[in-house]
């Protein structure tokens, strides 16, 4: 079995809280005339939201649909097959409210053609039809008045870049509808998902870009995370409950769509975040959107381990061969550290290690907080599982009272650890 069959087969198909900011209220006799509002569509309307709502100055954020004509405007509606390329469809659009004298107009506008492709006609990526168009509908003649200027400067950027012609309409607002709730903040309540990245990377006003330097990327396994330039919740989440945490030997790294150069990536880069696992400069397997701790887990170990002994037992309970060249070469080893084999977290100590004579390898008790217990009544006994806390795998069982002077013993297999001398 290849490393991604083994991927494909085991790997299984975080919000930001949408907090509109608030006024002060010695600031409202002043600040309620600079309120306005500005209706934007750039494609599906759930990360657009999102994005609005992270901006400095922005008030509200609301998903719904605008510019069309002939039927009720429901999402059922827009989404018939039989509307996808009708010119009288819907759109959807945000809503956003904001207050123009912390976020101007303009600032507010750039942001919209920097966050998406204007250039597409009637899509975003793999989201196709007029509902996916990109507009700009306005409130007043100074918004009207920014949006063609800044069209009109933003496409001599676009041409330099060798981009076509920008297809967003731009036109006063007729009337706007708000979508279904289960459509508001959307990504606050689906937080396993990606942040689409449409962009084409032209910017108004471009700063030097950082040298990223890929060479040792070229050699050996990496796992690399596609990151978003902004914040995306779906990344901030997989940082918080799997990178921070992992120690691993297989070193991982971040980069941005932007930043791939000399890699042989084959997964799209548009999502954030992007999983991939590359050796030698090429990518073996990659997945878009959240991977909780559990499916990375799963994944490494296929991209690590591939079908090995040690693949088996971490993630079949299977049990090493008694007396295994991995127990011979870790039975005596020197003072330190036998880790997690796939996170690297610490498992046991050699000064908890005794031989017990039995052909694997045995501890008195584990590092602290590092094992969980499980009951594991398989093969019509009754026995204590032991599982890595920081990735589950299967590590071994627990025998109470088989250890020297009473104590316990913690019979381990030797495949799924890694040793660390003690610094």
């Amino acid at each position: 079995m290849t490393i991604k069959s083994l991927l494909v087969a085991w790997f299984t198909v975080s919000a930001v809280a949408s907090i509109s900011p608030v006024l002060a209220k010695e600031d409202l006799p002043n600040a309620t005339k600079h309120i306005e509002t500005i209706v934007l569509g750039s494609g599906c309307f759930w990360g657009a939201e999102k994005r609005y709502e992270a901006l400095n100055g922005v008030l509200d954020a609301v998903s719904g649909y605008a510019d069309g004509q002939g039927f009720k405007a429901t999402y059922k509606n827009i989404t018939r097959s039989s509307r996808r390329f009708d010119e009288n469809n819907y759109a959807e659009v945000v809503k956003v409210t904001y207050n123009s004298n912390k976020l101007t107009t303009e600032d507010l506008l750039k942001h919209y053609f920097e966050s998406h492709d204007p250039t597409q006609l009637n899509r975003q990526g793999n989201d196709i039809g007029t509902q996916y168009r990109s507009t700009i509908l306005t409130s007043n003649s100074n918004q009207l008045v920014s949006a063609n200027r800044l069209k009109e400067e933003y496409q001599k950027k676009l041409s330099s870049a060798g981009f076509g012609e920008i297809k967003t309409v731009i036109k006063p607002l007729d009337r706007f509808f708000k979508a279904e709730e289960y459509h508001q903040d959307y990504i606050k309540k689906n937080p396993n998902g990606y942040c689409p990245d449409h962009s084409t990377g032209v910017v108004f006003s471009p700063l030097e870009k950082p040298k990223i330097d890929n060479t040792a990327l070229l050699a050996n396994k990496h796992i690399v995370v596609i990151d978003a330039k902004g914040y995306c919740p779906y990344c901030e989440k997989f940082k918080k409950e799997v990178a921070n945490a992992y120690k691993g030997t297989i070193p991982m790294t971040f980069r941005h769509a932007d930043q791939l150069a000399g890699l042989v990536i084959n997964t799209p880069t548009w999502a954030t975040p992007t999983l991939l696992f590359i050796e030698d400069g090429k990518e073996v397997y990659g997945r878009q959107g959240y991977v909780n701790k559990e499916e990375f887990y799963k994944a490494l170990g296929a991209f690590k381990l591939g079908d090995s002994e040690a693949f088996r037992v971490a993630f079949h309970s299977r049990t090493d061969s008694p007396f295994c060249k991995e127990y011979d070469i870790f039975k005596n080893t020197p003072d330190g550290i036998f880790i997690d084999k796939l996170s690297g977290a610490p498992l046991f100590d050699t000064r908890d290690r005794f031989n017990s004579g039995t052909g694997w390898l045995s501890f008195t008790h584990p590092v602290k907080n590092s094992v969980t217990m499980h009951e594991d009544n398989s093969y019509g006994m009754q026995r204590i599982e032991l599982k890595s806390k920081s990735s589950g795998i299967h590590l071994g069982h627990l025998f109470p009272g088989e250890g020297p002077r009473g104590q316990d013993r913690y019979c381990i297999n030797a495949t799924v650890l890694e040793f660390v001398p003690r610094s």
